[in-house]
């Protein structure tokens, strides 16, 4: 079961990292708003589940920084004679920091704003068993100390249709 989440984690990142992907869509939003959005290095991209001030720890995190993860599995068994059919919960989260309360909560939805239209641009199959609707839910975090001074996490959950022998 976990190698699915694994494929689908990895699969989210190849997509959200394409030149096409996360942060050409970026660009797109900074231009159409008038707002100064940085564009997310490669290696603010990371495959885990970790709380902002943890992670601050235990190693350097530059912003905005991008974590993807499988929430939830459920095996429902849709298709009986298979080993597994049912749904992962998927999870990207977005976490902005800045110095200054001014423009965080601006940044954080624009940010979520870049996510949400790149999940549109992988609706459909994706191989291996692993099927996207195109659904999600978006859920906005309160501003916490961290990071610069202020850290503000989005959180974008989706299900992802799986199906393997």
């Amino acid at each position: 079961m976990t190698s699915i989440a694994n494929s689908a984690t990895s699969k989210i990142v190849q997509w959200l990292s394409a030149p096409s992907g996360l942060n050409a869509t970026i660009s797109a939003i900074a231009e159409e708003t008038s707002t100064p959005l940085q564009p997310v290095a490669a290696r603010q991209f990371f495959t885990n589940n970790v709380a902002s001030d943890i992670a601050e720890k235990s190693e350097e995190v530059k912003y905005t920084a991008v974590y993807v993860y499988c929430d939830k599995i459920a095996n429902t068994l849709n298709e009986k004679f298979r080993s597994f059919s049912g749904q992962l919960q998927m999870a990207i989260e977005v976490r902005v920091s800045q110095d200054r309360l001014d423009g965080l909560e601006l940044s954080s939805q624009l940010y979520s704003e870049s996510v949400t239209q790149t999940l549109n641009q992988i609706r459909g199959d994706w191989g291996n068993g692993l099927f996207y609707a195109g659904t999600y839910d978006v859920s906005f975090g309160p501003v916490k100390h961290g990071g610069k001074n202020f850290i503000k996490t989005v959180k974008i959950t989706f299900p992802v249709e799986a199906s393997v022998n």
